[in-house]
């Protein structure tokens, strides 16, 4: 509660420089703010990882700082957006957020965890770019919504078999029910992070949100599923094995190989950075579901990582946009020569996000190796394809935008601003941070 209380106060803080100093003094005081309370935070939360499989205290802590500090980046990467009700949903979200991660009632997580879609809808209908944004809320609400009404009958009941909504009494009292009930308290949130055939509402949502809503939609509310599938293997005690998980593991590590190889035919930017969150996605899924230790660990360093990689990769798709007037890959290239800074961070946040060592990502998907193992050795080999293929969509990425000749389709721009630049440094630095911390696991 301290330290929810200390990133509260930091966002206060930035708000009110913002009043008063602009949008520099706001980034300024509330990125100093929360980077100095990260390291209390990452210093109790991720040293500790073994004990992730016994309490979700430290991942609520986690994914608190990374709904707060995306919360904030957000509003720091658009300065053009200063209204009321803009500022309001985002932060409505980041409180939504907060609240659904560190709650200990299951009820109340479910009811924060439905009431995020409100700020994300509201954030693609009222500043989204096409009209196609109407179809793409009403994808996202049909879907996620759908899914979790089973969900919630299964709660209620499982409170009234209790006598308690707390997710650490029903952690001890044994669940006697038909293991199809596995795939009712996993659809819900199969569907959120997403699993692939479950997915289609994900690449239509980024592509018609806004910055804002792209860095939070990818950063931190996909993970809202793999936090509700660690809360469902304690309340019900559904993962570690049986017919069903491994069906679901299964489909997820098939699944995010598919979604790796449609990334290599996308031409949008924003459409090929939303498939391969669905590709990260697939083994946090994986590691949550098998519900070992290694898997656990694996997922939830998958998560934190995906979260700060994705939400950048979303605002250097919006930062190269601005130059061109364009999301279509064909129509790019050359940026290296023209904005060398803007290639710089590119290179950099392509290489995280295809896991090249040091990087959390590559972290994460090693450890996931001894989970798949242990069902089957096609997974294991299903992994390292999927491994593969995103190493290939990255370079992809990579060089349609920044080499070759310069695109005739360019317009006449300056580099990166300052808040750019400030707004994908925030990004990066938590990640280096960690980076280093893998130096003594």
């Amino acid at each position: 509660m301290f330290i929810l209380l200390f990133y509260m106060i930091s966002i206060i803080c930035g708000a009110v420089a913002c009043c008063i100093c602009g949008v520099w003094g706001a980034s300024v005081s509330g990125f100093c703010l929360i980077t100095l309370s990260s390291l209390l935070l990452l210093n109790q939360s991720f040293s500790f990882y073994s004990n992730y499989i016994f309490s979700g205290g430290n991942i609520s802590c986690l994914m608190v700082f990374l709904s707060l500090l995306l919360c904030f980046l957000a509003t720091m990467s658009t300065p053009s957006e200063k209204g009321f009700k803009y500022l309001f949903w985002i932060a409505s979200l980041g409180v939504i957020l907060s609240i659904a991660f560190s709650t200990g009632n299951i009820l109340v997580f479910y009811v924060f965890f439905e009431a995020s879609l409100i700020p994300t809808l509201m954030l693609i209908i009222g500043w989204g770019y096409q009209p196609e944004r109407l179809q793409a809320g009403t994808y996202m609400m049909v879907y996620t919504v759908t899914a979790s009404l089973p969900l919630l009958v299964l709660l209620i009941y499982r409170c009234w078999d209790c006598a308690s909504g707390s997710v650490n009494i029903m952690s001890v009292v044994p669940f006697a029910g038909s293991s199809i009930l596995v795939l009712v308290g996993y659809a819900a949130f199969l569907v959120k992070l997403p699993m692939y055939s479950f997915h289609l509402w994900l690449p239509k949502a980024h592509v018609e949100a806004p910055l804002a809503g792209s860095m939070i939609l990818a950063g931190i509310l996909l993970k809202l599923g793999g936090f509700g599938l660690f809360q469902m293997n304690k309340c019900f005690s559904f993962g570690g094995g049986g017919g069903f998980v491994y069906f679901l593991t299964a489909l997820s590590m098939w699944g995010g190989l598919m979604a790796t190889l449609m990334c290599l035919r996308q031409v949008d930017m924003k459409a090929l950075v939303a498939y391969s969150s669905v590709g990260h996605m697939g083994i946090v899924a994986a590691g949550y579901m098998l519900d070992r230790s290694w898997g656990v660990t694996s997922a939830t360093i998958t998560m934190l990582a995906h979260g700060l990689s994705s939400s950048a990769l979303f605002g250097l798709a919006y930062f190269t946009y601005e130059k061109i007037h364009s999301r279509n890959l064909p129509y790019l290239g050359g940026f290296l020569s023209l904005y060398p800074v803007l290639g710089l961070f590119w290179f950099v946040f392509c290489c995280i996000n295809m896991a090249a060592p040091p990087t959390l990502n590559l972290l994460g998907e090693l450890m996931i190796v001894p989970c798949l193992w242990s069902v089957h050795l096609t997974l294991v080999v299903v992994m390292g394809l999927l491994v593969f293929f995103s190493a290939a969509y990255n370079m992809y990425l990579y060089t349609s935008i920044n080499h070759g000749a310069a695109s005739a389709f360019n317009c006449s721009a300056n580099g990166l601003r300052s808040f750019e630049m400030m707004s994908l440094v925030a990004h990066m630095a938590p990640l280096m941070v960690l980076a280093k911390a893998q130096i003594f696991f």
